[in-house]
């Protein structure tokens, strides 16, 4: 006969009654002639007292030898103790085994990073890597909501594609049935002819970059949403990202204290992710970072490290515009009253976390983007589809794309970005 099972998460609406919950064994205690065992099943945890006087023998033994992460299921009544964790146990009348598990390889003492990613796909049942991936769950639900309550409609862009997005430096290239082909750098060329079909558009999906790059910030393949809007332009666009980062923050923080407290995030940081951001120009930012001993030069990118300095000035997110063009992808449209400089906006989290969305004006004349093109020796063929859109009714427009994973990592207030997805890829490293 099947189980009626009880998620832990639901274990306040049934106290004092008997029910049966099947879980993992977290870990377990003893404690005279009572046996504490700590039961997981992925929606919570809580303590299941086992007591020699009310369980059989057999089952008494049991819950003072079972292996952790063995698989149960375990009845008993359910009692109110807010001095157990969720504040509720299960006071134990039995235990089924599911299977007795073989010594699992992460145990409750330190472990290295590098064996710790060995066993990821382990590693995810600890309450911390747990309580980040709940995280980024909620997040990534509060960016759906905030695009589809803005308006906008997903479409979604493919995943191989013949051209570059964001140089051509980066690219992963696949055989496609003897044509060459890449994995997408970005879903933003594509939703450019979304925006002229839809107005308001975003896509939400994986994105590729081969660069051989060892930062704490770095993965090659990470997720992107990008959001694309005919008729806006800078200022729109910027008062857009400005709006979203602070309504999925508020959101995230609304629904992720337990989580939160897991971590030991102090969130009177997040809490202050409040309307209008700083703005500077990029000039103003070099200015900043010669101030503070960095010696940027005019025209130079910024990396990690100038990142992180302007983005540990500010309690906020940091809007940068206007870089040197040189810096920007040929689609990027000039300032009219500089042609030096490109209509574009990078943000930057606060904590020194750095870069979280980049975007701006796209380039909407035919001829210049065709010059921009050449200009960057790029395949003309492979954007034919793509300078239509310049052909039949061009039309102004702009976008951006926010990384979740390096937003995840600013709201967890992570040292690295790959405990931010479950399974990261990066320079040497694909297993698991």
């Amino acid at each position: 006969m099947k189980k009626k099972l009880v998620l832990i998460r639901d274990i306040g609406n049934y106290e004092g009654r008997e029910v049966t919950l099947a879980g993992w064994v977290y870990n377990r205690r003893s404690s005279g002639k009572v046996r504490f065992v700590l039961l997981r099943d992925g929606t919570g945890i809580i303590q299941c007292v086992f007591s020699e006087k009310d369980v059989a023998p057999d089952i008494f033994e049991l819950s003072d030898r079972i292996p952790q992460e063995s698989s149960v299921y375990v009845k008993g009544v359910v009692r109110k103790d807010l001095r157990a964790p969720g504040g509720y146990e299960l006071v134990a009348s039995n235990m089924e085994v599911i299977q007795i598990a073989e010594d699992y390889p992460i145990t409750p003492k330190e472990h290295g990073i590098e064996f710790l990613m060995k066993y990821r796909h382990l590693w995810l049942r600890s309450r911390r890597q747990h309580a980040i991936i709940l995280i980024r769950a909620r997040l990534i639900r509060a960016i759906r909501d905030y695009f589809d309550n803005q308006g906008f409609i997903l479409v979604d862009t493919p995943i191989l594609t013949p051209a570059a997005v964001e140089g051509t430096t980066t690219l992963f290239e696949v055989d496609y049935f003897g044509m060459k082909t890449y994995l997408t750098q970005s879903g933003q060329l594509y939703n450019e002819p979304n925006a002229a079909a839809f107005n308001k558009v975003y896509c939400f999906g994986p994105t590729f970059r081969a660069e051989k790059s060892k930062t704490r910030r770095h993965l090659t393949e990470f997720w992107m949403v990008e959001p694309e809007v005919a008729f806006a332009d800078l200022e729109d666009i910027m008062d857009l990202a400005e709006d979203f980062l602070c309504y999925i923050v508020a959101r995230v923080l609304s629904e992720c204290q337990e989580q939160f407290k897991v971590l030991e995030r102090d969130i009177t940081k997040l809490e202050a992710v409040k309307k209008p951001f700083p703005r500077l120009t990029y000039t103003e930012a070099v200015k900043k970072l010669n101030e503070h001993g960095n010696p940027t030069k005019w025209g130079d990118d910024f990396g990690g490290d100038e990142e992180t300095i302007l983005s540990s000035l500010y309690d906020r997110p940091l809007m940068i515009t206007h870089y040197p063009a040189q810096c920007k992808a040929f689609y990027m449209k000039r300032d009219p009253n500089d042609e030096n400089l490109a209509l574009g906006v990078d943000v930057l989290a606060p904590e020194g976390y750095g870069e979280i969305i980049g975007g701006g004006e796209r380039e909407d004349d035919l001829k210049t983007l065709e010059k921009r093109i050449m200009e960057h020796k790029l395949p003309r063929e492979a954007f034919e589809w793509y300078l239509d859109t310049r052909r039949y009714g061009t039309f102004p427009h702009s976008g951006f794309g926010l990384g979740v994973e390096r937003t995840v990592a600013w709201l967890c207030g992570l040292s690295h970005v790959r405990e931010t997805i479950p399974y990261p890829r990066m320079l040497e490293k694909i297993y698991p």
